[in-house]
């Protein structure tokens, strides 16, 4: 009958930014495997566990033998199986031989069309496989495609030396309450499994039946076998911790601190509050990325010298573990404090001439020579913007000056933050201390855009040079790599321009950076190349907005120049979208558009429309429907109404129906063909004021 099957691995301490990724591999193989070759049910449930010391899987309602499988086999076509007389051939006879039925004779089997040629096949049913036969590949292949980090050779107590990510101690397979014979890295399987490495016996321990696995590991083992389990454990231990307070646990440090653990338990401790005058940025990054800890913060996000640990011991008397964490943390936090008062002792300023010695790219110069591109470039800004040119300059040479200093040497996650901290204890202008951190931003999606103009300037300046400058020597983004992150600068580029409504050409923006570079030997203008790059990233961003993709195309197809509009355009388009007139008249727009493409020769011969030229009634009737609608249109346009500039062109669709029904426009008389081309060249400007409408039609 069906059961639960259980398959797990019992290691050595797994490296634990890898546990969560190897725990669904593990999972995922055996039951993708065993999917394959029909053992599981429709309604089977894949459980993952993974803890420090064990990768692990259980499986609902695995069959213990596989169908009975109807297979119809191709073996020869007709004109090899038989010879001249219709007699079995050699190959005929080698072929069923090879198939496993050399006594089957020709009339055993089917004689059946095959493409243009006859052939022969064999019906037979196939018998299903036992568990254990099907699970030993399928667990073989499983672990052969762990995405493992850096695989371990080691020597088993036998001397057979071993491939794994850590040494393995035993394989449990389980199918309900028998043992499914199986063999892994030297390994037979069992029932047997070992609990927590110091809150258990140290004594392995048996599963009886595989449904008892996560039960029997908590109760004996004291192990929480479920990484969900342990995060969730984790999350609500820190929450209960920091009272009224506020626990910094970002997912990242949760997913590693859980599998750092088997059976979590949260702990308080304390660090002297005169650390307290360190960049609070330094001391949370500190406790997290080198000692695993959880910060606190109070309800307006000062940090508290309390901190929370998350510990694999179990005790009632914590004052040792406690003791212990606090005085590891120590060490670091005075690092830091060392490193933030020595920093201070130079000026930010000082520090410029430095970046001569770091390389930026052999290709681009150093970064002393970035610098004076991006301060020229964020000069430009400043100056169409209205900015404080003065602020904007400041701020783009001090930007990176902190790469310089013992604290991001050390930290290189708080560069620009400790730009900023360092510029207001020199007595810079806030902005020009805000730049230092804003022009990172945005530094991914949906983070903060920079709220001052100074780091505003200096943000699309410093995103503009590296795209320019990187794209200009053939180190543009392919496929999915991007070491340059040149998708992520031009996304903040479209962003800055579209939410902060910046009214910034984008063909002036790319020839102000490419000018800064003038004189670069091999540098070759990349604009057009980048334009386009940077109007594709806008289409995502504005699809990720809900816009349909015939909407953005319909405003994007014209490729603006400016984008602080985009916006408020799409919306125009919606609203246009939802008029009963709108389909018509943009099939109307989009067969004006073939008609002139077709004509541009001629188009160019037309000029202006000569109303005394117009014959059939349908053509002056549009004529007269344009002269009329073109102020309106024009109005609503040049106020920024793009609704009611769209929304006027709907007076025209009978208009235009009628003409495309009436008028033959590709007339013989060349005066006329041209007078029509005109007045439809006229109607086409008019309805693509806003947005090429044509792009709605279906």
């Amino acid at each position: 009958m069906n059961q639960t099957l259980l398959v797990e691995l019992q290691t050595e301490e797994l490296p634990p930014k890898a546990l969560v990724k190897l725990g669904a591999a593990f999972a995922n193989g055996i039951a993708n495997g065993l999917k394959a070759r029909d053992f599981l049910e429709a309604d089977s449930v894949v459980t993952t566990y993974a803890t420090p010391r064990r990768l692990a899987v259980s499986i609902t309602n695995v069959r213990p033998t596989s169908p009975d499988k109807a297979i119809r086999e191709k073996v020869l076509p007709v004109a090899v199986a038989l010879d001249k007389d219709g007699n079995p051939t050699a190959p005929l006879a080698k072929k069923l031989a090879a198939l496993g039925f050399p006594d089957l004779q020709i009339s055993d089997l089917e004689r059946a069309q095959d493409g243009k040629a006859e052939s022969f096949f064999y019906s037979h049913t196939a018998p299903g496989s036992q568990l254990a036969d099907g699970l030993q590949p399928v667990l073989e292949e499983a672990v052969a495609k762990l995405p493992i980090p850096k695989v371990m050779s080691y020597q088993r107590p036998d001397g057979e030396t071993v491939q794994f990510v850590r040494p393995v101690h035993s394989l449990l397979a389980l199918h309900g309450d028998a043992v499914v014979p199986l063999s892994l890295l030297g390994l037979s399987s069992g029932r047997a499994t070992l609990g927590h490495r110091f809150l258990s016996n140290g004594q392995s321990f048996d599963i009886p039946h595989a449904d008892q696995y996560a039960a029997a590991l908590r109760d004996q083992g004291k192990v929480v076998a479920s990484p969900d389990e342990r995060k969730d454990t984790i999350r609500t231990g820190l929450l209960a911790k920091a009272g009224a307070d506020q626990v910094l646990m970002p997912e990242s440090l949760l997913d590693e601190v859980a599998a750092l653990v088997e059976w979590p338990v949260v702990y308080e401790c304390q660090f002297e509050d005169m650390f307290l005058a360190v960049p609070q940025e330094c001391l949370i990054l500190t406790m997290q990325t080198n000692q695993k800890y959880f910060a606190l913060t109070d309800n307006a996000g000062k940090l508290r010298s309390r901190f929370l640990i998350v510990s694999n011991i179990e005790t009632d008397d914590p004052s040792a573990i406690v003791g212990g964490n606090e005085r590891v943390v120590r060490p670091r936090l005075s690092d830091a404090k060392f490193f933030f008062e020595q920093d201070k002792k130079k000026p930010l300023a000082s520090r410029l001439p430095l970046l001569a010695n770091v390389v930026y790219h052999n290709k681009l110069g150093t970064q002393l020579e970035r610098t004076q591109r991006v301060t020229r470039l964020a000069s430009s800004i400043a100056k169409r913007l209205g900015y404080d040119v003065a602020l904007a300059e400041r701020g783009a040479q001090l930007a990176k000056a902190d790469l310089l200093t013992d604290m991001v040497g050390e930290f290189p996650e708080l560069q620009g933050i400790m730009g900023t901290y360092y510029a207001r204890n020199d007595g810079e202008n806030e902005e020009v201390a805000l730049a230092a951190s804003e022009h990172y931003q945005p530094r991914f999606s949906g983070d903060a855009l920079p709220s001052t103009d100074t780091g505003l300037a200096v943000a699309l300046a410093d995103k503009l040079e590296t795209l320019v400058g990187i794209w200009a020597i053939g180190l543009q983004p392919t496929g999915e790599k991007d070491p340059f992150a040149l998708r992520r600068h031009a996304l903040g580029v479209m962003r800055m321009l579209l939410e902060k409504r910046l009214p910034l050409p984008i063909s002036a923006l790319l020839a102000d950076a490419v000018a800064t570079f003038e004189g670069q030997a091999g540098f070759k203008d990349p604009s057009v190349e980048v334009t386009a790059f940077m109007l594709d990233r806008l289409r995502g961003l504005l699809r990720d907005r809900g816009f349909s993709p015939n909407e953005v195309e319909a405003v994007l197809a014209q490729n603006p120049d400016r984008v602080d509009d985009v916006v408020q355009r799409l919306e125009a388009v919606q609203s246009f979208a939802a008029l009963p007139e709108s389909a018509s008249l943009a099939a109307a727009n989009k067969r004006i558009t073939n008609i002139l493409k077709k004509n541009e020769e001629a188009l160019a011969q037309a000029g202006s429309v000569d109303a005394a030229l117009l014959q059939d009634e349908a053509e002056k009737k549009l004529y007269a429907s344009v002269q009329r609608v073109q102020p309106e249109v024009d109005a609503a346009f040049e106020r920024g109404d793009f609704a009611g500039t769209l929304k006027t062109l709907a007076q025209l669709r009978d208009d235009v129906d009628a003409f495309f029904n009436d008028v033959m426009v590709m007339a013989e008389d060349v005066q006329l063909r041209n007078n029509r081309l005109a007045l439809l060249s006229i109607l086409h400007r008019m309805m693509n004021r806003v947005a090429d409408i044509s792009k709605l039609a279906a």
